[in-house]
């Protein structure tokens, strides 16, 4: 019989900005995660990332997730309001989207949950905002867990050019 203390203590909170280097990092391991070859990284990843940060913060009310286990990080997730690929015409009551980008969660803590916990935080922070709708786009291996908390796939076409 397992004793109340020998449970993993899990946390799941907002992250402080010292921890963009920490989101970069799993931002840049979830790509490596789904077979993009470092060489089609940018070598600055982390630049890109942390400044791409400041300025979500700064316009988007960006905000990121992370789950700790026994006081060690082993996951994150960011959100921030949709920027739009076009103009902005439509009334925010009708239209005001969030988007939830690089969910991840190390290797050995996968299947517990835990990206379903840190999605379901970056849901709940969208509707404080006052979204009406809250988009991701799920890797093959995600995309159970986003189902799991509602997300249905939307009409979103692409065609390959390269």
């Amino acid at each position: 019989m397992s004793h109340p203390l020998d449970r993993p203590q899990i946390n799941v909170r907002e992250t402080y900005p010292h921890e963009d280097t920490l989101i970069a990092e799993h931002f840049y391991q979830m790509w490596r995660d789904n077979d993009v070859p470092d060489s089609s990284i940018e070598s600055n990843w982390s630049e890109i990332i942390i400044k791409f940060i400041d300025r979500a913060r700064q316009e988007l009310c960006y905000k990121a997730f992370a789950i700790e286990v026994d006081g060690v990080v082993v996951g994150s997730t960011s959100c921030q309001l949709f920027a739009g690929l076009y103009p902005q015409i439509l009334a925010a009551e009708y239209r005001k989207y969030g988007y939830i980008w690089g969910v991840y969660v190390e290797a050995p803590y996968r299947g517990r949950g835990f990206g379903k916990q840190l999605t379901t935080m970056a849901i709940d922070y969208l509707k404080s905002l006052g979204c009406t709708r809250a988009i991701l786009h799920a890797s093959p291996s995600g995309q159970q867990v986003y189902t799991s908390v509602g997300f249905v796939a939307s009409n979103e076409m692409r065609l390959d050019l390269k």
